[in-house]
């Protein structure tokens, strides 16, 4: 709005200076067509002025942040929803380059105008306001000239800080039935959007790519891994591909279920049916589930005698409640996940052969976390960085402390990775993770020959950075004090304690 403020000034200077001329007959013919280009520039002016206020009486009645840049990332608006959202003044960065912005670290982190100003194609991120420490969910889009460069970036911000608020909200009203179907469309495709997986490694595109194939389809999907592969990551994004992604979407874990109760839990019963049952009667979780779909996690740990049922609903459609004489028909569709191998069930009469075969119709199998080395990269830079936001850190690792993490085995997959990086993230009072503060949280034995491996892929200041801070913790390790310490190094007891202050060694854990 600026520069059309100051394209208007000008304007009504050039209208001033015609006034002075109008009247002189010597400029008759030049004043004839300067009126005529001044009356077309005139009304280019008035169609534009009112389609941008068109243009930003609609952006800022968007419920969504909008941020747009130019081509070389300088911001030239912002809506009503975003200075609402982030408490980030219009003043404050029109006509400013966001990276320049994102360098004074006082405004926002983790810039996906950059982002998509650097790969050209569009970028889906969490970012952080830093102003009210919110987290939100950022989408960024390039808009090309017709030479193929990017002349605009358009971003849209949504606050996600509510959303663990809302699974629990979904999980919780959806077993209570208190929830219309409109509602639960509402929160569940809030809940799935906070929900992603990285999937960088070979044998992961190629199984996102058979996932993605029958997502949209109604057959049955058994998918198997061990604990933490992210089974549960999957089936969410099978149902949120499916056609079906509009309707409930139930999760049951067997395992949790007591045996005694699982029947009731997933088929209902009728009032009276056996002691202490509601008067009422209860509804299952199939019957809640329907029109939608049924997440079966832990299939394996289903007990014999509730197999024959569940097959009957694979096979039929239908069951009959806990209690009941009434045959209720139902249309779910049915996914299924476990971490145990079912075959070997079958084999050893734990697990019905016939229905393993109606669940298999499309298996699915999650390679560990230790199969997908280019998965565990991503998933390492994915959690520093989330918990470093989350924590307000700027914590990084060596080379050295990285090669530890890439060469343990995460029997706990993906999930014993988050966990332990948000531990690392939240325990150190460094910025900077090395191999041995790794090793120790992992628990490993370090070698010999661990030294040399400290210096593995750095460069030359951080050698001899590592190099002093092991030789100051030897010395005060060994001596007991930082004057004998000193005199062993020959430097000062004053020096030995900035250094120790500086390197960030503790001298109360020495």
């Amino acid at each position: 709005m600026e520069d059309l403020s100051k394209v208007k000034r000008i304007m009504d200077g050039i209208e001033g200076i015609m006034e002075i001329f109008r009247g002189s007959e010597q400029y008759v013919s030049e004043m004839e067509k300067a009126e005529e280009l001044y009356e077309g520039i005139k009304n280019t002016y008035e169609d534009f002025s009112s389609n941008y206020l068109d243009f930003r009486e609609i952006a800022d009645n968007l419920y969504d942040g909008i941020y747009i840049s130019n081509g070389k990332g300088d911001t030239l608006f912002i809506n009503e929803a975003y200075v609402n959202a982030t408490g980030i003044r219009k003043e404050e960065v029109i006509g400013r380059n966001v990276g320049d912005i994102e360098k004074e670290g006082k405004l926002f982190r983790g810039s996906v105008t950059m982002q998509v100003l650097k790969t050209k194609k569009m970028v889906n991120s969490l970012g952080t306001i830093l102003r009210q420490n919110k987290e939100v969910l950022v989408t960024g889009r390039p808009i090309f000239d017709e030479n193929g460069d990017i002349k605009l970036v358009v971003i849209n911000n949504r606050d996600i800080s509510n959303l663990k608020e809302l699974e629990t909200k979904v999980a919780r009203l959806q077993v209570e039935g208190k929830m219309s179907n409109e509602e639960i469309r509402f929160l569940r495709q809030k809940q799935l959007t906070d929900k992603k997986g990285i999937f960088a490694d070979r044998c992961m595109t190629d199984l996102i790519r058979l996932v993605d194939t029958v997502a949209p389809t109604d057959t049955t999907v058994l998918i198997t891994g061990e604990s933490g592969t992210g089974k549960e990551v999957i089936a969410d994004r099978i149902y949120a591909n499916s056609s079906r992604s509009d309707k409930p979407f139930i999760k049951v874990n067997c395992s949790a279920i007591p045996a005694e109760l699982v029947e009731s839990e997933l088929f209902g019963y009728e009032a009276g049916a056996f002691t202490d049952a509601s008067k009422q009667g209860k509804v299952g979780l199939f019957e809640l589930a329907k029109d939608g779909t049924i997440l079966l996690d832990e299939i394996g740990d289903m007990p014999l005698s509730i197999q024959s049922k569940l097959l009957r609903v694979l096979q039929q459609k239908e069951f009959i409640r806990v209690g009941g004489k009434k045959t209720i028909r139902i249309d779910v569709r049915v996914i299924a996940s476990t971490n145990k191998d079912l075959k070997a069930a079958v084999r050893e009469n734990k697990f019905r052969e016939d229905l393993y075969y109606r669940l298999n119709v499309v298996p699915v199998f999650i390679p560990p976390l230790r199969e997908r080395s280019e998965d565990l990269r991503a998933l390492i830079d994915e959690f520093i960085d989330v918990n470093n936001r989350k924590y307000r850190k700027e914590v990084s690792l060596t080379p050295g402390a990285m090669k530890v993490l890439y060469g343990y085995s995460w029997p706990g997959n993906i999930r014993e990775l988050e966990n332990f990086i948000e531990r690392m993230v939240v325990i150190t009072r460094k910025e900077r993770i090395d191999i041995r503060d790794v090793s120790r949280m992992l628990g490993i034995e370090r070698s010999s020959d661990d030294s040399d491996s400290l210096y593995d892929g750095i460069d030359l200041k951080e050698a001899v950075h590592n190099l002093e801070k092991e030789m100051i913790a030897a010395a005060i390790r060994k001596y007991g004090s930082t004057r004998k310490a000193s005199e062993h190094l020959g430097i000062d007891q004053s020096t030995i304690v900035k250094k120790c202050k500086k390197i960030g060694l503790d001298l109360n854990k020495l």
